[in-house]
């Protein structure tokens, strides 16, 4: 049996199992299994591997995107430009970071803006916020980081609040926090949402719900805005890939 998984934490709601398991019977691969590893802390990790030695392949999620890293042999060089880790190759006792949030979040933000570059606010610092920048910057889209702390580099919300102009200058919100996320539906990033506007768009990589707080708090002020769900999908088949090349 050739087995995958996802390690993370919690994984109570995680995405990889349902899309992983549908696709092996859907496609009719056989001998093929997707298993949840939820550890509480990322040294665990070496106990899963121990104790898995058939493990061909792991998916990361949060928050041990950047938390894996110093437990890989090594790093695949556009993986290693953007210092996270979603997707790890296992062969041979070799274990290979790879970065396929990129890869998904670039082609379905392409495929949603079309020929449009509206410049950036990316909500988050976490490790899926480090895919979302080097995909900006690879499409020449101007960003701005935003956290709840205050760094040189970043503006954080109070800065939001203070200027709300800012989001009619960065019409595009990147969500890349898990706020919003079921069960806690009722979670948003802190943002001055009543200055929203027709003009603004948010991508929320958040997938369930399919429209979140934030979402729809751009939608009644008549903007557009998307979810993470086909991101995962490209990111997943990504991964894939990876594993049986």
């Amino acid at each position: 049996m050739r087995k995958f998984g996802l390690i993370g934490y919690p994984l109570g709601h995680s995405f990889s199992k349902k899309y992983f398991t549908g696709k092996f019977e859907k496609e009719g691969i056989e001998d093929c299994q997707f298993d949840l590893y939820e550890i509480p802390q990322i040294s665990d990790f070496l106990q899963v591997l121990s104790d898995n030695p058939e493990l061909e392949g792991m998916a990361v999620t949060i928050p041990y995107k950047e938390q894996v890293i110093p437990f890989l042999d090594e790093l695949d060089s556009a993986c290693s430009t953007i210092g996270a880790v979603n997707c790890i190759r296992i062969q041979d006792g070799k274990k290979v970071g790879f970065n396929t949030d990129y890869i998904g979040f670039k082609h379905s933000l392409q495929a949603w803006l079309g020929d449009q570059i509206p410049p950036a606010l990316v909500l988050g610092t976490g490790g899926a916020s480090k895919a979302v920048k080097q995909a900006l910057l690879d499409l020449h889209i101007p960003f701005q980081s935003v956290s709840r702390s205050s760094h040189p580099d970043q503006l954080n919300y109070d800065d939001l609040r203070g200027n709300p102009g800012i989001l009619s200058e960065f019409p595009l919100l990147i969500n890349t926090t898990p706020l919003g996320t079921y069960p806690k539906i009722e979670g948003i990033p802190d943002l001055p949402t009543e200055y929203l506007t027709d003009g603004n768009l948010v991508y929320d990589l958040v997938y369930n719900p399919p429209i979140t707080r934030l979402m729809k708090e751009c939608l009644d002020r008549g903007g557009r805005a998307k979810n993470g769900q086909d991101m995962l999908e490209l990111q997943a088949e990504a991964a894939w890939k990876i594993w049986i090349s």
